[in-house]
């Protein structure tokens, strides 16, 4: 091939090959970095037990409260703790208990507040000075440090006489005092004799 012939090769393929080096160079111009993807760290648990138990201790080193749960998730972000089934039984200091169950539980960062939710079902031992008592609901908002019980959902009180239906309520249990807010209703039936 003489000279002349690769010089008419080459001037019909620069062109061509120029053409394809803008539209290489224009193809990476335009593409852009596909997203790297981020974890959601919103929801990431950092501490998980099962089937659990957790006493606090009064003053005097008594127990006075405890949670259970089947399953417990810790939350870094808000310092959140979610329980699954928890049972939760306070200790009175004349050693009546109350046991509450729910679906699930979530306790607050520093643990001054817990909040139940489903089929919630709370249980009172009778005592010298007063009978046993269960109340159910579909949520409690427990505050531990006040002995307080609170709920603003429809509440069923029963105890060996009378029950009672009642939209919110207030209950402290060291006081023994009740508060029932809206929509009372009370049916009381006589002992036998």
């Amino acid at each position: 091939m003489t000279a002349a012939a690769r010089a008419r090769y080459w001037i019909v393929l620069l062109p061509l090959v120029a053409l394809l080096g803008v539209t290489y160079w224009l193809n990476t111009q335009n593409q852009t970095e596909p997203p790297q993807a981020t974890p959601d760290t919103r929801f990431s648990i950092d501490a998980l037990m099962e089937n659990f138990s957790a006493t606090k201790l009064d003053t005097q080193g008594l127990p006075h409260f405890i949670v259970s749960a089947k399953q417990m998730h810790h939350y870094p972000q808000d310092d959140s703790t979610t329980l699954e089934q928890p049972k939760l039984t306070t200790i009175s200091n004349d050693g009546v208990s109350i046991h509450t169950t729910a679906k699930q539980g979530k306790i607050s960062s520093k643990g001054e507040d817990i909040f139940l939710e489903g089929n919630v079902e709370m249980l009172r031992e009778s005592s010298k000075q007063q009978a046993g008592l269960s109340l159910k609901t579909e949520y409690l908002h427990v505050v531990p440090e006040k002995n307080l019980i609170t709920t603003d959902h429809a509440v069923t009180l029963n105890d060996a006489n009378t029950t009672v239906n009642a939209v919110g309520m207030e209950m402290n249990y060291k006081l023994r005092t009740f508060n029932l807010h809206s929509h009372v209703k009370s049916v009381y039936v006589p002992a036998r004799p």
